[in-house]
């Protein structure tokens, strides 16, 4: 009988352990998400991500200037 008792245990962690794993990411995704596009509105984490989506999404207008926080 013991056996079953641990796997009855098991189930009931591994139950706990997903539920909590489970959940929206969009306040992390939107906090990690600070720069955005003036001409496309897309959302950027980082200066170095503005610049390589100037070049391939807009090649014929300059980057604005960064900003340093």
């Amino acid at each position: 009988m013991t056996r079953g008792k641990q796997k009855i245990e098991a189930q009931r962690r591994n139950a706990e352990k997903n539920q909590k794993a489970k959940g929206s990411q969009f306040e992390a995704r939107a906090v990690a998400l600070k720069i955005t596009c003036p001409i496309c509105k897309v959302q950027l984490a980082n200066p170095k991500q503005l610049s390589d989506h100037y070049g391939s999404k807009h090649p014929r207008e300059n980057p604005p200037p960064i900003e340093s926080e």
